[in-house]
């Protein structure tokens, strides 16, 4: 089976960063929490929070949307273009999509491409609260093999250095870079 990262590598950008534009164009009230966010991520990068506590502090912008499902979806539905096509001409039915994405904003994405399976970030639609660490390198490997167990990964695609890990999992990884394909010598 093939596995593939998400944001930059079969969707053109940020699917979080869109997310937050697309709410914050339909619910300018959010931008009252933007002070948060920005302190939040400032205290990251001095090394005094993790990720996962800078991306909970992002994310609190979720408590204020009533009806997160409906947006998520929209969503979704809007921005399915940037799929890349190189992916959907390769896609597979049992492909894998893990991701540092949170999962209750990639699920309409996977339900689009047929249903593809998902391992990503597990946050609460509601209040933004993680209910595990950061989907991100090391933790990919821990949480796809939680997930599929010893299962082998044919094909590995990202565009991120920090996915390393779980490249090394895969017989071929393959680096993507603008839409195109490198294989991935590690």
């Amino acid at each position: 089976m093939n596995v593939y990262d998400f944001d930059g590598t079969i969707y053109s950008g940020d699917s979080t960063v869109d997310f937050y534009f697309f709410i914050l164009r339909r619910h300018p009230s959010v931008i009252r929490l933007l002070p948060k966010q920005i302190g939040a991520m400032a205290k990251y990068k001095l090394g005094k929070i993790s990720l996962t506590e800078a991306k909970e502090a992002f994310f609190s912008f979720l408590s204020i949307i009533s009806d997160i499902s409906s947006e998520t979806k929209l969503f979704c539905e809007r921005f399915q273009n940037k799929i890349m096509p190189w992916y959907r001409a390769k896609q597979k039915s049992d492909d894998i999509i893990i991701s540092a994405s949170p999962e209750f904003l990639l699920k309409g994405f996977c339900h689009i491409l047929g249903g593809i399976r998902l391992t990503a970030s597990e946050v609460d639609p509601k209040s933004g609260k993680f209910y595990s660490e950061n989907c991100k390198g090391e933790e990919k490997v821990k949480r796809f093999k939680n997930d599929y167990g010893s299962t082998k990964i044919e094909e590995f695609y990202s565009d991120s250095h920090s996915d390393i890990p779980m490249a090394r999992l895969a017989d071929n990884a393959y680096l993507v870079k603008n839409g195109k394909l490198y294989k991935w010598e590690l």
